[in-house]
Order: C-alpha cells, then sequence, then structure tokens
C-alpha cells in the first residue's frame, strides 16, 4: 500500500470532517446567541444549542466522509487524476504491474494538486449567518427588546417602593421600617409559552392562571408581615430578611401588606390591583361557503371552502364534525365522522387558513341522503381547552330516482297495483345495458333493450289506468286504427327473435277488443244530458286525479311513450333523457299529493243570542290586586357611608366600631365597581379601608374619601309611586264607589 497517498487521502478526510463540524457549531451558536439575548435563560439556550447542534450534525454527518467518498470527490474535480484515486487504498502487492505505476504517478500528481482542492462545505455562508445573528442580537440587547418576541413590555421605569403608614396616626416619634427590596414574579401557564417574568410594580395584568409570588425585604426585623386580598389574610412566608407570598390568579382582586413593628404598631401599605385577564375562545371565519347546498345527481357533488382560525396563544387542534343522515321518519340513521383539514399545519399557530374540500361520494352519500357540518378548533388552554364551534352548513343530494308512485291525499281511492317494474328500475337497468355494452352481443343487447321497452310499456299503461285510459297508447283509438294493426300484426312479426310471447298475448288484457260497428243513428240519438253529466267512459273525463296532477300525469306518460320508442329502436342512450323527465314528472306528482289536516286547537263555547249585546255586566266580577314590588339597593352602605361621613365631618365624633363596620362593607361594595373599572377607584377603596381599620383621618382625607364615594355611586332610578298628600277622604270614598260601580 502506498503510504504517502493513503497520508494524503487520511489529512483531507479529517480536514472535510473538521469543517462541517465547524458550519454546524456557527449555526447553532447563532441561534443560540439570540436565543439568549431574547430569553435571559442560561438553560434554555444550553438546550437550544445541544438540540440544534445534533439535528445539524445527523442532517450533515461528518461520520460519512470516508476515503472511498474522499477518493471520488477528488476524481470528479481534478481531471489530473484519471478516475484512479481509490489506488491509493488498495495494497501494493494485490496492484498488477500497469497498477503500481498508475498508483505512483497519482501519487505524485495528488501532492500537487491537493491543497488546490477545498472539501465540500458551505463555511462561509455559515459565517454570514453567525455574523448576521450576533448583530441582530447586540441591537436587541442595545435597544432594550430582549423579550419583546413574549409580549411583555420591558419594565425600565425607576423602583416604586411599597409605603407604609401607621393605622394609628399618634405615634409618627419613630420612623417606620421600609422596603429596600420588592419584586413579583410572575410566572405564566406552561401552554402560553410566555417566559417567567420580574418586575417591581405592584399593579399588574395577567393571564387566568398565573402565579404570582411577592418577595420583599425590610431594613430591619418586623414581627409579622401579612398578605391581604380582600377575601382572606394570608401571614408571608420568611426565608432570613425575605418574605414571601403566592397565589395563583383565578379573578382580579385587590391586595395590600400589613406588618407590625417591635413597638407594637401597625402598619399597612396602600392597595394594589390585579387584573386578571381571560384566554379568549379561538374565533373560526368561513368563506366560500353558502348555508343550504344542494346537488342534483348528474352534478359535482363536491364542498369547498376556506377556514380562518385565530386564537391569542394558539390553536392546538381543528377539524370538521359531519353527520350524514340515511332514510326518512322514524328510519331515519345518523352516522357521525371527525374530518380532518387537507392543508397541513403545525400546532400551536395563532393563525390559521385551512382549506377543505368534502366529497360527499367519499362519505358513502347516495341520492336523498343529507349532510349536517360544522367547524370545531380547540385552543391551547389547559387544563381545559376553549373549545368553539361555527354554524352547521348542510348539503343534500336530492332524489330524482325515487319513482315510487303513492295515492295519497288527492286520490279518491287506493287503487295502485301490487306491483309493477318502476321507473326508477327501468333507468338503473337502462344505465347497466348501456355500460355492458361493449361485453356483450349485438343480438343479447338488442334483446334486453326490447325488453325494457316492453317494462317502459308496462309501466306508461298501468299509469294509463289512473287516468281513464282503455287503449294502450293513453289515447283511445279509432276502430280503422285497431283493423290496420290487426293487420299489420297478421305478417311476421321482425321482432319475434327478440321478444317473448308476453309481448302480444297479454294484449287482451290491456285493450278492449270487443268494439261494435258505429252506426250512423247514434249521432242522431245523441243524449241531451251529456254536457250535464260526468262520463267515465270519457279518458279525458274519466280520473282519480285533480285537474292540476292530472296534467303532469299526462306528460309523464308522453315521456314514457317517446323512452318507449328508443328502446324499440335499440337506442338506450337515447331514451335515457325521456326516462329521466318522467321520473321527475312523476316525482313532482308524489310531492304534491299530500294531506292537510286540521290543527286541533281550543274550541270556544257556542255564543248565547240572547244574551249577545245586550250590555249586562251584573254576574261579571272585577277582580284587581295591587302588589308593592321592592327593589334592593345594591349599593345602600355606601349610600349609609356617605351620611355618616357628613356627621363626621359636621361634628367631628370620634369613629365607632359600627362605622367601622360600616365603612368595611361599603368598601366591599365599591371594590366591585373597581374591579369592572380597574384604577378609577382605588385611592377611595384605600381611604375607606384605613377607616375600616380604625386609623384615624383628617378633615380634607374625609371629604376626600366622601367626594370618591359620591361619584362612584350609580344615579338613582326614578321610582314612580302613590303621593297621598293631596288625598282626603272623600277623594278616597269616590275612588272606592268608582271601583265598585265601574
Amino acid at each position: 500500500m502506498n503510504n504517502t497517498g493513503l497520508h494524503i487521502l487520511r489529512s483531507f478526510q479529517k480536514r472535510w470532517q473538521f469543517l462541517l463540524v465547524l458550519e454546524v457549531f456557527l449555526y447553532a451558536l447563532g441561534i443560540a446567541s439570540l436565543s439568549y439575548v431574547l430569553s435571559q435563560n442560561w438553560i434554555i439556550t444550553t438546550l437550544l444549542f445541544i438540540t440544534l447542534s445534533l439535528l445539524l450534525l445527523a442532517f450533515k454527518k461528518p461520520w460519512g466522509v470516508s476515503q472511498k467518498k474522499v477518493s471520488r470527490y477528488l476524481d470528479e474535480h481534478s481531471k489530473s487524476l484519471e478516475y484512479s484515486t481509490e489506488l491509493l487504498l488498495s495494497p501494493k502487492e494485490e496492484l498488477s504491474r500497469i497498477a503500481q505505476l498508475q498508483s505512483h504517478k497519482i501519487e505524485e500528481q495528488l501532492e500537487k494538486i491537493i491543497s488546490k482542492i477545498k472539501p465540500k462545505v458551505a463555511l462561509k455562508r455559515a459565517f454570514g449567518f453567525f455574523f448576521i445573528l450576533v448583530m441582530l442580537a447586540s441591537l436587541c440587547h442595545y435597544f432594550g427588546h430582549s423579550t419583546s418576541f413574549l409580549n411583555i413590555p420591558k419594565n425600565d421605569s425607576p423602583q416604586e417602593l411599597i409605603t407604609f403608614i401607621p393605622l394609628d396616626s399618634t405615634l409618627t416619634k419613630e420612623e417606620p421600617p421600609r422596603i429596600t427590596s420588592q419584586n413579583l414574579t410572575i410566572q405564566y401557564p406552561m401552554y402560553s409559552k410566555v417566559a417567567v417574568h420580574k418586575t417591581t410594580k405592584m399593579n399588574i395584568k395577567a393571564l387566568e392562571g398565573t402565579k404570582l409570588y411577592w418577595n420583599i425585604v425590610f431594613d430591619r426585623a418586623v414581627e409579622g408581615v401579612f398578605f391581604d386580598n380582600g377575601t382572606s389574610e394570608i401571614s408571608m412566608r420568611r426565608n432570613g430578611d425575605t418574605y414571601g407570598a403566592s397565589t395563583e390568579l383565578s379573578g382580579s382582586f385587590f391586595y395590600n401588606f400589613r406588618f407590625t413593628a417591635d413597638n407594637g404598631t401597625s402598619y399597612s401599605s396602600e392597595l394594589y390591583a390585579v387584573e386578571s385577564i381571560k384566554d379568549e375562545a379561538p374565533l373560526i371565519e368561513v368563506k366560500g361557503l353558502k348555508k343550504f347546498t344542494q346537488f342534483d345527481v348528474t352534478d359535482e357533488k363536491k364542498i369547498s371552502f376556506q377556514s380562518t382560525f385565530s386564537d391569542d396563544y394558539g390553536i392546538v387542534d381543528a377539524y370538521v364534525i359531519a353527520t350524514v343522515t340515511k332514510g326518512e321518519g322514524e328510519s331515519v340513521k345518523f352516522r357521525e365522522e371527525h374530518i380532518p383539514f387537507d392543508s397541513r399545519w403545525s400546532s400551536g399557530a395563532k393563525e390559521l387558513k385551512l382549506d377543505k374540500v368534502i366529497a360527499l361520494e367519499s362519505l358513502k352519500m347516495v341520492p336523498g341522503d343529507e349532510l349536517y357540518f360544522y367547524i370545531e378548533a380547540v385552543d391551547s388552554k389547559q387544563p381545559r381547552a376553549n373549545r368553539v364551534r361555527s354554524e352547521t352548513y348542510f348539503a343534500v343530494i336530492r332524489d330524482t330516482l325515487d319513482g315510487q308512485f303513492a295515492v295519497e291525499g288527492t286520490m279518491a281511492a287506493d287503487l295502485m297495483p301490487d306491483y309493477f317494474r318502476s321507473q326508477r328500475q327501468l333507468i338503473i337497468d337502462t344505465e347497466k345495458l348501456i355500460a355492458t355494452k361493449s361485453q356483450i352481443s349485438k343480438t343479447a343487447f338488442n334483446f334486453t333493450s326490447n325488453e325494457l321497452g316492453y317494462d317502459q310499456k308496462a309501466l306508461r299503461l298501468k299509469y294509463g289506468e289512473f287516468m281513464g285510459d282503455e287503449a294502450e297508447s293513453g289515447v283511445q283509438v279509432s276502430q280503422t286504427a285497431a283493423a290496420e294493426e290487426s293487420s299489420e300484426n297478421s305478417d311476421q312479426d321482425p321482432l319475434e327473435d327478440y321478444t317473448h310471447d308476453h309481448d302480444g298475448s297479454n294484449e287482451h288484457n290491456l285493450v278492449d277488443h270487443d268494439h261494435e260497428e258505429e252506426s250512423p243513428s247514434e249521432e242522431e240519438n245523441e243524449d241531451p244530458l251529456e254536457a250535464y253529466v260526468h262520463n267515465h267512459e270519457d279518458p279525458e273525463a274519466s280520473t282519480l286525479f285533480a285537474q292540476s296532477l292530472k296534467s303532469k300525469l299526462r306528460q309523464a306518460m308522453a315521456e314514457m311513450w317517446d323512452a318507449e320508442l328508443h328502446l324499440r329502436l335499440y337506442k338506450p342512450e337515447n331514451s335515457l333523457a325521456y326516462q329521466y323527465r318522467a321520473l321527475k314528472l312523476i316525482q313532482e306528482i308524489k310531492n304534491s299529493a299530500r294531506i292537510y289536516v286540521h290543527r286541533i286547537g281550543f274550541d270556544p263555547p257556542p255564543i248565547k243570542e240572547d244574551k249577545r249585546l245586550t250590555g249586562d255586566l251584573e254576574e261579571v266580577i272585577t277582580r284587581q290586586r295591587t302588589k308593592q314590588a321592592k327593589k334592593s339597593d345594591e349599593f345602600m352602605a355606601m349610600r349609609k357611608s356617605v351620611t355618616r361621613l357628613a356627621a363626621l365631618l359636621s361634628k367631628k365624633i370620634v369613629i365607632t366600631s359600627q362605622d367601622r363596620s360600616l365603612f368595611k362593607e361599603a368598601g366591599n361594595e365599591l371594590a366591585i365597581l373597581a374591579l369592572k373599572n380597574p384604577g378609577n377607584h382605588l385611592s377611595t377603596l384605600q381611604g375607606l379601608k384605613w377607616l375600616s381599620e380604625g386609623k384615624q383621618n383628617s378633615f380634607e382625607s374625609l371629604r376626600k374619601i366622601q367626594a370618591g364615594l359620591l361619584k362612584a355611586l350609580p344615579p338613582l332610578e326614578i321610582n314612580p309611586s302613590q303621593n297621598n298628600a293631596y288625598r282626603s277622604e272623600i277623594n278616597e270614598m269616590m275612588l272606592k264607589e268608582l271601583l265598585n260601580n265601574e
């Protein structure tokens, strides 16, 4: 084996592998640098760097650069090597004389050109990508947009420390303990994909389900620190000099801190507001879809539409719920299917545009079936996701092939024959015959077509019975025409090879052959009552249908006649159009034959004519009942507090325990209004809380609290009531008599 040539190949192989690893490192390091600037989290950055490195290494596969791959690469990039580099990989003893000479030649040539050939690595592009991301991270850090992608504003304002006021204002000789450090940690739910955020502001807005952690540090020791959220008072946990409290946000509330100093003085902080933001349900907008869609049998039965979804924290699932109904009446059956969208999308996206094409045939729908469907979307909220659905859309395939004729309300009697071949069966058999035309012989095709023509004829004659027809054509024929037909039948029938004997043998059952010669005296002996009676022997008059249905059925029979003609001529393709038109007319007749039943309702008693319009009201008793509806005042404590504050301001009396209870109840009522309008009544609520805790306030602070209550109170509703100031005994008697004699 040629050691020099093999050493050159191995060196080139290692250099190629190193450059591939360097390329992967530059890509991963650039993305990790930007991630750290945006998240300020070493753990996330490290995990991201390792993950990207492994994925890129699996994509680049530096271990896949073998010596054979190197030799082939060198052969492709230098013609002087004459595609003989692989000779350097074989032992010298295994090579022939000519191969050894060629190997020595390639080795010398390889030493000259190896420095000019570069491995297949996009190192410049990796350096450019790394440089761009590092510059972008530097700009984000410089302009303070480190957490802009998390939708959390950066807190650049100076720290506003919590201030405490003693509950007893007379003890002001000693300076109270002060806050040296404070922070509020906001941990959003995991599904929101928002990183943990810290702030020194105590008034915040956060997503429902967020965990809040308060930590405060005093400049000197205090006895007990309490966290008051309006409904309960929690003792804050002590860890060295730090006091902490935590809660999971389930609704908006107000809170403050309270502690007791070493000298026994109680201090309370101002009120702060926490506003809870609910996770909104997804929004669905459907475009290009009608509320109701109807298809004919020959239409392309497809429904296409586009759905737009949007959510504040991401959508995890979106699909179509379709319900197919089959049958009607008590035999209806339902089948529900879960249909995904055609477009590909990633879970967690905040906005989606998805397309969908629903093929009714793929749902195994046949004429007469109905489809009800709606779109449903699910967001990423946990533990219970928000589900929202669109309005319901409908689609139906019209049952034009339902040719079963029904005798219903507009018919005088049910004279439908027990069984005969329906128009729908004829259409199905005709289409089947056309489809198998190339598979059967011409004789069999003509025979089947003629048989279908006979069935069409039998069906037409059956319907003719309801029209009162006595001739097979549906119209009475003359004796001359009958004689001509009998003479024609005497000759040899050209269709004898393709028909059964029943095509002619059953004619006597359908046609009345007992015709007698018309005598000239019949016109002279015309019945004078003919114009005034209903002649059942006349096919135009003898019918069981109403006149509105008679014309439609006559038209349907005409279409059957034409369909039979083309079937007899061995042209079933031309017959289908007439069969469909006949079937449509029969369907319209069926739908119009409905029975309308009088609705059962209240049947009033008969009117007594001797009492009607007499004006006698002696037995009529007038009943009158008066009830006073009392409406509770939701802000009664606030109104009483305004009155009590006016007394305190005028008489300068001391606040009692009853006053503290009243002010506490008024604060609870005002808190309801403050939650609806955060920040509007915070100072008034703070003043009421201090009053409920027994803190003596100045004249000016009491006046501000009273003004704040008056501003927060809603206006009184006008409640009309009876005024007894202008009533006298005479007026009362007169009104009583009027009521009795009304």
